[in-house]
């Protein structure tokens, strides 16, 4: 019997640390005896995966951001089936970015029956489109929850599914050296670090960092020993870092997991684009804002569809205002200069913030099972129940 094959897919560097994740606790429970193909960002790549192609390409959000993409993703579509086809895998697992790997889940099941298919993270139905619950249930075979409230949404449609944990907890994002960082980076003892977070898609840095710039300048008259870090990865690290060149303060761009939590660490605050960073920010026990735009027409066709309060998972799981959120016309300088100055003046609110996650953190997998070794056993388990594919492959 030849060694499990599985094709992953992620579309975005959150979903490539799940993808990297899985593959690592993967290989440690059945001893190496596994082998990846598919498509992944650098992490994935570093724990074996042979990238069909680069994932950059599908990290895209919104209708308009999309529209110009579309006859290139098209044709990775094509290629991505074409790929499982050829080499029939144990399973396919899709990691978030459904509107690529949704897509690619229908037509497996079509072209290719018999591929168990596997979906980790599983959508929002709780916030929007509840319906979509029974479109998962119609095409994949089970799913990988990663809040503990979501498995009883898929379970009434008949859809398998199991509440893993967030697998954001193993990141390290609560085991900076801040005193290491200001040291490697010859930071003043009464330096004020803004760790600044303009997210990991394009269309999220060209929209951000420019008010994030005019945040960090209004600040600097009453804080003028303000320095800034900003994080970054592969898939925008030359517009980030020609965009922060000329702030008006000092700026330290940083690549790679360690530093990034190094700089959490060092930093008194941060100001964050939604998404997974804010849930690292919440394990980092780091006050954060939370800002985000997108296209006004994108915004506009979405409102219809939200049923939640809030976009953070933070103040979604304590179901109050926890993390302050300033979205599309509220995302301004003025208001975000005035959420990151009441944190940078107010220890009390620091404190607010830094005492409220602790429940979060329990809530999103905390404990002595890996969410990523849970999520590992459950696709092995769900591989063992199908029939062996080795023959197909031959």
């Amino acid at each position: 019997m030849s060694d499990p094959l599985l094709f992953l897919i992620a579309g975005e560097p959150s979903g490539d640390a799940l993808g990297a994740r899985l593959m690592a606790a993967c290989k440690r429970l059945t001893g190496g005896r596994v082998r990846f193909a598919g498509v992944g960002g650098e992490k994935m790549i570093t724990e074996g995966l042979e990238s069909l192609f680069p994932m950059g390409e599908l990290t895209l959000f919104g209708v308009f951001e999309l529209l110009p993409h579309l006859p290139n993703l098209l044709r990775r579509m094509d290629q991505t089936v074409a790929e499982i086809a050829r080499l029939c895998p144990d399973a396919v697992i899709g990691i978030d970015s459904p509107g690529f790997t949704v897509r690619i889940a229908k037509r497996v099941k079509a072209e290719a029956p018999g591929i168990p298919l596997i979906h980790y993270v599983a959508p929002s139905v709780w916030a929007w489109k509840p319906k979509r619950a029974a479109k998962y249930a119609a095409i994949y075979d089970h799913l990988l929850a990663i809040l503990p409230f979501e498995p009883p949404y898929f379970e009434r449609e008949g859809l398998a599914c199991t509440f893993v944990g967030h697998s954001v907890v193993e990141s390290g994002a609560g085991n900076g050296d801040g005193t290491r960082f200001r040291a490697q980076h010859g930071l003043a003892e009464d330096a004020r670090v803004v760790a600044a977070l303009p997210g990991s898609r394009k269309g999220e840095v060209s929209r951000l960092l420019p008010d994030f710039r005019a945040t960090l300048e209004a600040l600097l008259p009453t804080h003028p020993n303000l320095v800034a870090v900003v994080p970054t990865v592969a898939t925008v690290r030359d517009r980030v870092a020609a965009e922060v060149a000329n702030w008006p303060l000092r700026t330290i761009l940083v690549e790679g997991e360690s530093a990034k939590h190094d700089a959490f660490a060092a930093a008194e605050v941060a100001l964050a684009a939604s998404g997974t960073v804010a849930l690292e920010l919440a394990l980092a026990r780091l006050p954060a804002v939370i800002a985000y735009r997108l296209n006004p027409v994108t915004v506009a066709l979405y409102r219809r569809f939200i049923r939640v309060k809030y976009v953070n998972l933070v103040n979604l799981m304590l179901d109050r205002m926890l993390v302050p959120e300033l979205l599309q016309e509220e995302c301004r300088p003025d208001r975000l200069a005035a959420e990151l100055e009441r944190l940078l003046d107010d220890p009390a609110a620091r404190q607010a913030q830094v005492e409220g996650v602790a429940e979060v953190a329990r809530w999103l997998g905390q404990g002595d099972t890996p969410p990523s070794e849970r999520a590992a056993r459950v696709v092995l388990d769900v591989i063992a129940k199908h029939p062996q594919r080795g023959d197909e492959r031959q």
